[in-house]
C-alpha cells in the first residue's frame, strides 16, 4: 500500500511539473523557458482563438503562388498546370487565337489569376517559358530564366529597402519551378543537367517525367532511378532538400516525397465515365489513363506537394534560403561599394520594361 502510494505521489508530482525547454537566447544562464499545459491554467485563456484571428485575416487578404514550368515545346506544360489548378490558367489556355510558334530565344511570360476555393482567394502566377530547349543551339538557353528569377528577388529587395515602403509588398519571387523531362528512358540531358545545376541555387525545382504514360512501368522505375542518380552525381539539388527537414515528422514525409522524385506525370483536361464515376483521364485504345489514380501516374503526388502538403512551404524556403542568399550577397555588394544598392549587372539580369507578362 505504501509502494502503491508512494508512485501515486510521484505521478502527482511529475502531471504538476512545469516542462523545461532550452532557454531562449536573450535570457540569462539562470533563466529557462516554460512550457505551461492547459492542465496547469487557472482557466480558460483564449490562446486557441489566435489561430481563427490568423484564418479570418488569410482569408480577407488572400495570398500569391507563383509557379515556372520550363521545358521544350510538346511536352504538356500548359495541360498539366491546367490539370493542377483543374481550371483554364495556363497561357496557352486563356490566350484568344493563340497559335503555337517555336520561338527564336526564349522568352518568359506569365499569366494571373484569382481562384477562389471555400472562401480561401489565392492569386496564381503561371510564367511559362517558350522557345527552351527547341533550338539546334541551345546554348546558354538558362541564362534568361536566371535573369527573370534574380530580377524578382531584386525588386522585392527594392520594396523593402524603401523608405515608405508599402504595407504589403507584391510577391512575384518563383516559388516552384516545374522541370519537364521528356520521357526518354535514358539518362538526363546536358541541357537538363546544366539548368537543374544553375537554377537549383536559386529556386525551388520539382523535375517531373512529362507524358510518362508512353513508358511501361518497368521502364518507368528504370528511367526514375537512373534520373536519381544523375541528380547524385551532378550535385543537383532539387525541392524538399534533406537540410531544409525542420523536424522528425518533416523527415519522414519528405523522405517519401524524395523516393518519387522525378514523379511520372500525366496530364489531361477531359473527363471520362469510369465505373459510374467521372474522372480525369486520357483515353487510348487500351482503355483508360486515370490521372489522379495513383496506380497510373504519380499526378496526385504532385499535386499534393505543390498544393496541399507544401505550398506554404515553398513559399518559407523562397523567402528564407533562396531570396535571403540573394539580399545578402546584394547588400554586402553595396558595402563593399560604399553606396547604394547599383542596378544589376548582366550575369544577375538587368529590370527592363519589356517583361512579357499578362493579367488577366
Amino acid at each position: 500500500m505504501e509502494e502503491e502510494k508512494e508512485v501515486m505521489e510521484e505521478r502527482e508530482v511529475k502531471e504538476r511539473v512545469v516542462e523545461i525547454e532550452h532557454p531562449l537566447p536573450c535570457l540569462t544562464e539562470s533563466d529557462t523557458q516554460g512550457i505551461i499545459k492547459g492542465r496547469d491554467l487557472f482557466g480558460y485563456v483564449g490562446i486557441e482563438a489566435v489561430l481563427d484571428q490568423m484564418r479570418r485575416k488569410t482569408m480577407k487578404a488572400g495570398f500569391e503562388f507563383n509557379i515556372m514550368v520550363v521545358g521544350q515545346s510538346g511536352l504538356g506544360k500548359s495541360t498539366l498546370v491546367n490539370t493542377l489548378f483543374k481550371s483554364k490558367v495556363s497561357r496557352k489556355s486563356c490566350t484568344p487565337n493563340y497559335e503555337e510558334k517555336i520561338s527564336k530565344t526564349v522568352q518568359l511570360q506569365s499569366v494571373s489569376h484569382i481562384i477562389e476555393e471555400k472562401g480561401v482567394k489565392m492569386k496564381l502566377t503561371v510564367v511559362d517559358t517558350p522557345g527552351f530547349g527547341d533550338q539546334i543551339n541551345n546554348e546558354n538557353c538558362w541564362e534568361p530564366i536566371v535573369k527573370y528569377v534574380n530580377e524578382q528577388y531584386e525588386k522585392y529587395l527594392k520594396e523593402e529597402l524603401n523608405v515608405n515602403r508599402k504595407r504589403r509588398i507584391p510577391d512575384t519571387r518563383v516559388h516552384c519551378c516545374v522541370y519537364f523531362l521528356p520521357a526518354t528512358g535514358h539518362w538526363l540531358r546536358p541541357i537538363d543537367v546544366e539548368f537543374m545545376r544553375r537554377l537549383g541555387k536559386i529556386v525551388s525545382i520539382v523535375p517531373v517525367i512529362a507524358k510518362a504514360d508512353t513508358l511501361t512501368l518497368e521502364e518507368r522505375l528504370e528511367f526514375k532511378q537512373r534520373i536519381r542518380q544523375d541528380l547524385q552525381a551532378n550535385g543537383i539539388r532539387v525541392y524538399p532538400q534533406n537540410e531544409y527537414d525542420e523536424d522528425t515528422e518533416d523527415r519522414i514525409l519528405n523522405d517519401k516525397i524524395r523516393e518519387n522524385i522525378p514523379f511520372a506525370v500525366v496530364g489531361t483536361d477531359k473527363e471520362h465515365q469510369v465505373n459510374g464515376n467521372k474522372v480525369l483521364g486520357r483515353k487510348t485504345k487500351w482503355g483508360i489513363i486515370e490521372v489522379e489514380n495513383v496506380a497510373h501516374c504519380e499526378f496526385a503526388h504532385l499535386r499534393d506537394l505543390l498544393i496541399r502538403s507544401h505550398l506554404q512551404d515553398l513559399k518559407d524556403v523562397t523567402h528564407n534560403i533562396h531570396y535571403e542568399t540573394y539580399r545578402v550577397k546584394r547588400l554586402n555588394e553595396s558595402n563593399a561599394n560604399g553606396q547604394a544598392l547599383s542596378p544589376l549587372n548582366r550575369e544577375n539580369g538587368t529590370l527592363e520594361k519589356s517583361d512579357a507578362e499578362s493579367h488577366l
